[in-house]
């Protein structure tokens, strides 16, 4: 499924390329420009006796890469089985689900064929590793090659939306 409705946003397409881009310029910037420039300056002997600066500016503490998950919320989920998933979009907004709400495809929500209404699913898309949070509120799909249908705003997070379908890997939050 190809067209202009299944793109991204011009807006949100810009947000996450800006997103991105700060994101390696704090990674890459120097703690500050005093330190940068102390280090490509030529040492002088006077420099020994100036004055001590009125205020020191800390390295930034490092940090864990964002993209991985604590160990204890790695164990929170139970990978189940994966497959081809799909999404259904503005045509059935507003329809009942098999749970008796309104289907909205802005909503993170999924249909799957047999797991309680409620359940949450990370839902990961095995060739890009992003993933999204979803709930369970409707029974399908009704293909016998998919495991999962997605909200248009789900599939978008995951990035499947433009193909249409994507293979993805499942795994349930365990509520305990």
């Amino acid at each position: 499924m190809t067209g202009k409705h299944n793109q991204p946003h011009k807006a949100q397409r810009l947000a996450r390329i800006g997103f991105a881009l700060a994101t390696a310029a704090m990674l890459v910037a120097p703690a500050s420009s005093a330190i940068a420039e102390s280090k490509l300056a030529p040492a002088k002997a006077a420099a020994a006796e100036a004055p001590a600066p009125a205020a020191i500016i800390a390295a930034p503490a490092t940090t864990a890469p964002v993209a991985a998950l604590p160990q204890s919320l790695e164990q929170d989920f139970e990978t189940i089985k994966g497959g081809t998933a799909s999404f259904y979009g503005h045509s059935l907004r507003g329809a009942r689900t098999a749970s008796g709400e309104r289907f909205n495809p802005d909503d993170l929500t999924a249909a799957h064929p047999s797991l309680p209404f409620g359940t949450k699913l990370r839902v990961t898309n095995a060739l890009t590793g992003d993933s999204v949070m979803v709930r369970v509120n409707d029974r399908g799909p009704f293909h016998s090659n998919r495991v999962i249908d997605l909200s248009e705003a789900a599939a978008k997070e995951i990035g499947i939306a433009r193909m249409g379908s994507g293979k993805v890997e499942l795994a349930v939050l365990n509520d305990e």
